[in-house]
């Protein structure tokens, strides 16, 4: 564990927690991509398996559970829960495209033909896309609500801090993983053009004012 995965992970738990309260506290899931939130849970229900196999830390094993359990309840908010404001008309990505392609990437690009390290190569993979369905999402309506920004911004930064984390253990540890960089860096890159828009629209300053509005309710 080193810092910058340890932010990274605290970066990507924020944005779940983001999503959540905006969907929970506004009792509407307008502008949120089901489709997406369905990619990630199936993301991080094959990635972690491995729990009812092994036990690595206590800190492993909760964030799992968080992970897990924060993408099912997304997915139960958004398809049943708040249903009638879900804007379907407009989260119409095609998700076979992605699910399809990087599952047989899996079977043919992955570190040891098992059935667990298939499914972990299949997560890295999709997870490396599954934004994709909410960022084509607010192609379409041509607007997304604060909120939303927000929640991609600390997706992107989980991401692009995961990359330098990769980068610090392969100096200090000489651990290497080529599908989990690859998959990193074009995840990453899907996220450049959201990002520099984020910055020089003043969605910073933004994110202060809404954290500090949550906490003090």
């Amino acid at each position: 564990m080193n810092i910058f995965r340890l932010t990274g992970d605290l970066s990507h738990l924020a944005a779940i927690i983001i999503l959540l309260l905006k969907i929970w506290k506004s009792r509407s899931c307008a502008g949120i991509s089901g489709k997406s939130q369905v990619l990630f849970a199936l993301v991080f229900t094959t990635r972690y398996l491995d729990l009812l196999t092994s036990f690595i830390s206590l800190y492993n094993t909760t964030m799992k559970l968080i992970y897990i359990g924060c993408s099912y309840a997304t997915v139960y908010l958004i398809y049943m829960k708040f249903k009638a404001t879900y804007d379907g008309n407009h989260d119409t990505f095609r998700v076979e495209f992605l699910v399809i392609p990087v599952g047989g990437l899996a079977f043919l690009v992955n570190h040891d033909f098992s059935p667990l390290e298939i499914l972990w190569t299949f997560s890295i993979y999709l997870e490396s896309v599954a934004i994709l369905p909410q960022l084509f999402m607010i192609s379409k309506t041509g607007e997304a609500e604060t909120i939303t920004t927000h929640y991609l911004f600390f997706l992107g930064l989980y991401r692009a801090l995961y990359l330098i984390n990769w980068i610090w253990r392969f100096y200090f540890e000489g651990f290497f993983d080529m599908i989990a960089i690859v998959a990193g860096v074009v995840q990453t890159i899907l996220y450049c053009d959201f990002f520099y828009l984020y910055v020089t629209k003043g969605e910073p300053l933004r994110m202060l004012l809404f954290t500090f509005y949550t906490f003090k309710l």
